[in-house]
């Protein structure tokens, strides 16, 4: 097998020589749990100033992304942004988390002339020039921060939510369906957290609505 790849500035280079002088990468972090916001980042690096280490969120340690996280607020202008559940409930999950990432560029300090957007689909509100980097928390560095910043900033919204709402795990599992998580929902019920049109939480709305018809 070839050896894995690093992220780097490629893509933001690329769009340097464009005549883009503002090149921000986007992601965001929450797509599949069954509570919870879905929480997108946007963030500017300064080439000059790029923090070492920077990796698809998930490949880092707790501890690691803390550290990095840490390291790109200080340096880089970042945004980030949320889609609530409620949003998620009415659009669907992947229009949510489109309008998560366009808050997030929106929210710059400095409007971007270009986006690098993690994935296969450019968000139609984006705003300006954008592409489309799948695998690209992997590929770009700017991509990799904003990996690293929406899931630093979702892992401690759900740790949050597990004092007010103790039993469900969230501050392991993130609101995503673990066994034990599901288990949860079973015993103590949905929550105003849980995304409703999410299957495992509708059959269970759908469950409680038929047994007190």
């Amino acid at each position: 097998m070839p050896p894995k790849t690093r992220p780097d500035f490629t893509f933001e280079t690329a769009a340097f020589s464009c005549g883009h002088a503002c090149v921000v990468g986007v992601d965001e972090v929450g797509r599949g749990p069954l509570a919870g916001p879905v929480t997108a980042a946007a963030v500017r690096l300064d080439p000059a100033r790029i923090p070492d280490g920077l990796n698809d969120s998930k490949t880092l340690t707790e501890t690691r992304r803390n550290a990095l996280f840490g390291a790109i607020m200080a340096v880089a202008d970042v945004s980030i942004a949320h889609a609530s559940v409620a949003e998620i409930d009415e659009l669907n999950i992947l229009r949510a988390s489109h309008l998560a990432m366009e808050r997030a560029v929106k929210g710059l300090a400095t409007f971007p002339d270009h986006a690098l957007i993690d994935g296969n689909m450019i968000p139609k509100g984006i705003g300006c020039s954008a592409e489309a980097v799948v695998k690209g928390d992997a590929r770009s560095l700017s991509i990799a921060a904003a990996s690293i910043v929406a899931k630093v900033t979702r892992d401690r919204i759900m740790v949050d939510l597990a004092q007010q709402f103790p039993g469900y795990g969230w501050e392991v599992n993130a609101g995503y369906p673990t066994p034990a998580h599901l288990r949860a929902l079973l015993d103590f019920g949905i929550t105003p957290h849980h995304r409703r049109s999410f299957k495992p939480v509708h059959n269970i709305l759908y469950q409680e609505h038929s047994i007190t018809r």
